[in-house]
C-alpha cells in the first residue's frame, strides 16, 4: 500500500506566477531560445518608507512586459523563499539567488531620490559565461508625475540590453503590458498587495485581499489587479471569489490569458471532476499565447486526469520547449511515465531533473520515493522521504510513507515513525482515515515485536 499516489492526486496548489497581460495576437516561435531569467524587487531603501514600494513596483512592470517575449522565461518568486528574505537585493544577494535557481540573468536596480525628481538605475547580470559582474544601463530620470510613464519603458530597454531582437509588434506588445493602469494610487495599492503575499502566510494574503480590492476601487479596469486578487482568494481557499475574479479579468480584457489559465486550475481541482471545461479554459489561454508554458502544464494535467496519456505527455513537452527549467513539468513527466507507461528509467529521470531544478520541490521528491518503494528500492525510498520532511516538517505524506517503508526494514523504526505520524496527523481533520490505519499499523508491529 502507498500512500502517495492518492495523496499527491489531492494537490493542486497554484502559485502567484509572473504576472503579465496580453493585448496583440501572438505566434510561437520556435526559433527563439528562451532564457531563464529572475527578477527582484529595486532597492528602493533609501525612499521614505511611505515610497519604498516602488522598488517592487517596477519589478512587477518587467514582469509584465517581458512575459510577452517567449526569449524570457520568468523563475517563479516563490522559489526565492529558499535564499530567505533580504530587506535590499544588493549585488551579493542577487548573485547567489541567480546562481542556486539556474538564472541566465537578473534584472534589479535601484531607486534613489535626488531633489524632486527619482532616479532608476537598472543593473542585470549577465550568467551565461564566467563573469559575475553587474552590468548598469542608462539611468533614468522621473520628474514629479510621471512614475507610471518613465518604468513603461524598463522592459524595452532590458530586452535590447540583452540583445533579444523585437520586432515593433514585440516592443509595441511589451511597452502596453508595461502599462497595466493610468492611475498612480491603483498601482501603488497593487504593488503594497503584491509585497503582502510574498509574506507566504494567511495574515499576509488577507491583507493583500484588502490592497488589491482598494486598487481595484481605485482603478476598476485594472485587469491585472482583478486576476491578482483572485489568485490570493484562490490560495486562501475562496474558490467562488477566485472565479469571480478571473471571469471579471477576462470580461474586462478578452485576449488576458492568465484568468484563462487559472480557471483551468479551478475546473480541474474541482469536486465535480470538470476535466473537459479545464482543457477548454487551457486550450483559449495558449490560443492566445502560444508559448504559455504553465498553461501547457495545465493542460498535460487536464488530459492526464481524462486518461490521454499520450496527449499529456505531448501538452508536458510542449511546456519543454518554452520553458525547459520549470521543474513541475518534469515531475508531471515522472509522474505520467512511471504510473501510467511503466517506464522506470524515464520517470526517476525526470524526478531527479525535478528535484535537480528546485531542490525544494517536495511534490517531486515524493514521487521519487514512491517509485523506488514500488521497485523495492527501500534505502532510496527513506532518503527522498527524509529530505522531504527536512523540508517540510510536518509533511504528514511523507511521514505515513516512510512509516510503510521502514515497515519492510526496520520494524522497531517503523514503530518511532508511525508514533511519529500520529502526533502530527491527529490534530488535522484531513488525515482522519489515515491515522485510524496508522494506528492499525502500530497496533500490529508492537504485538508482533512483543510476541
Amino acid at each position: 500500500m502507498i500512500r502517495g499516489l492518492g495523496w499527491r492526486s489531492r494537490l493542486v496548489v497554484p502559485a502567484l506566477a509572473a504576472l503579465s497581460t496580453l493585448v496583440l495576437p501572438l505566434s510561437a516561435d520556435a526559433s527563439v531560445k528562451p532564457r531563464a531569467v529572475l527578477i527582484v524587487p529595486f532597492d528602493a531603501s533609501s525612499l521614505e518608507r511611505e515610497e519604498q514600494w516602488i522598488g517592487e513596483g517596477i519589478a512587477q512592470v518587467l514582469l509584465l512586459g517581458l512575459g510577452q517575449h517567449p526569449a524570457f522565461v520568468q523563475i517563479e518568486r516563490a522559489r526565492l523563499r529558499a535564499y530567505g528574505r533580504p530587506e535590499v537585493w544588493g549585488d551579493a544577494a542577487v548573485l547567489q539567488a541567480a546562481r542556486g535557481l539556474r538564472a541566465e540573468a537578473a534584472l534589479w536596480g535601484q531607486v534613489v531620490r535626488r531633489g524632486a525628481e527619482l532616479v532608476i538605475e537598472p543593473r542585470f547580470l549577465d550568467l551565461r559565461g564566467t563573469g559575475s559582474d553587474a552590468i548598469a544601463l542608462e539611468p533614468v530620470t522621473v520628474p514629479e508625475g510621471e512614475l507610471l510613464v518613465r518604468i513603461a519603458a524598463l522592459p524595452v530597454a532590458y530586452a535590447r540590453t540583452l540583445k533579444v531582437p523585437l520586432t515593433e509588434p514585440d516592443a509595441t506588445r511589451i511597452d502596453k503590458a508595461a502599462r497595466p493602469t493610468r492611475s498612480l494610487r491603483a498601482f501603488e495599492l497593487f504593488a503594497r498587495g503584491v509585497i503582502a503575499v510574498q509574506r507566504g502566510n494567511q495574515e499576509g494574503n488577507e491583507a493583500a485581499v484588502d490592497l488589491l480590492s482598494r486598487a481595484i476601487e481605485a482603478d476598476p479596469s485594472f485587469v491585472v489587479a482583478h486576476y491578482t486578487l483572485g489568485v490570493v482568494h484562490q490560495s486562501l481557499g475562496n474558490r467562488w471569489k477566485a472565479a469571480a475574479q478571473f471571469r471579471a479579468s477576462t470580461q474586462l480584457d478578452a485576449g488576458y490569458p492568465e484568468p484563462f489559465k487559472a480557471l483551468g486550475d479551478l475546473f480541474l481541482a474541482a469536486p465535480r471532476r470538470l476535466f473537459d471545461q479545464a482543457v477548454e479554459a487551457y486550450n483559449k489561454a495558449i490560443e492566445l499565447r502560444p508559448f504559455y508554458a504553465e498553461a501547457w502544464v495545465g493542460l498535460g494535467d487536464a488530459r492526464a486526469a481524462k486518461g490521454e496519456v499520450d496527449g499529456a505527455i505531448a501538452s508536458y513537452q510542449k511546456a519543454l520547449v518554452f520553458n525547459p527549467i520549470n521543474p513541475k513539468v518534469h515531475m508531471s513527466l515522472g509522474k505520467i511515465y512511471y504510473t501510467e507507461k511503466g517506464l522506470y528509467y524515464e520517470s526517476v529521470t525526470a524526478y531527479k531533473r525535478a528535484i535537480e531544478l528546485d531542490p525544494q520541490l517536495v511534490d517531486a521528491r515524493m514521487g521519487l520515493g514512491e517509485v523506488y518503494e514500488e521497485k523495492g528500492l527501500y534505502k532510496e525510498a527513506i532518503e527522498e522521504y527524509r529530505r522531504v520532511i527536512e523540508v517540510d516538517a510536518k509533511h504528514t505524506g511523507a511521514m505515513y510513507n516512510l512509516a510503510l517503508v521502514y515497515e519492510k526494514v526496520d520494524p522497531r523504526e517503523a514503530i518511532v515513525q508511525w508514533e511519529r505520524y500520529i502526533q502530527v496527523a491527529s490534530s488535522l481533520q484531513s488525515e482522519k482515515d489515515w491515522v485510524d490505519v496508522a494506528r492499525q499499523h502500530l497496533r500490529k508491529l508492537k504485538s508482533q515485536i512483543k510476541d
